[in-house]
């Protein structure tokens, strides 16, 4: 792609997953089904289908099946 047209067409930001919600995605969630799992971490690699990006609420707000584990790798903050 030439730098022309990457100037008139931006990369556009990675938005939330959640239905309706247009927030910045801010996490990256991952489920194992199989050890009933979820696994929220920082924003990871683009493109990954089985992964979901959330933003900084639903972040927040996530919930999982009763049994499950909830695994948050948390960054360090200055």
């Amino acid at each position: 792609m030439s730098a022309a047209r990457d100037s008139v067409y931006p990369m556009r930001e990675r938005v939330c997953s959640k239905v309706g919600c247009a927030r910045e995605a801010v996490s990256t969630l991952t489920y194992d089904y199989g050890d009933q799992m979820a696994a929220l971490g920082p924003l990871g690699a683009a493109g990954d289908p089985h992964a979901h990006d959330l933003c900084a609420i639903h972040t927040d707000r996530l919930s999982v099946p009763k049994g499950w584990v909830v695994v948050r790798h948390e960054t360090l903050r200055a």
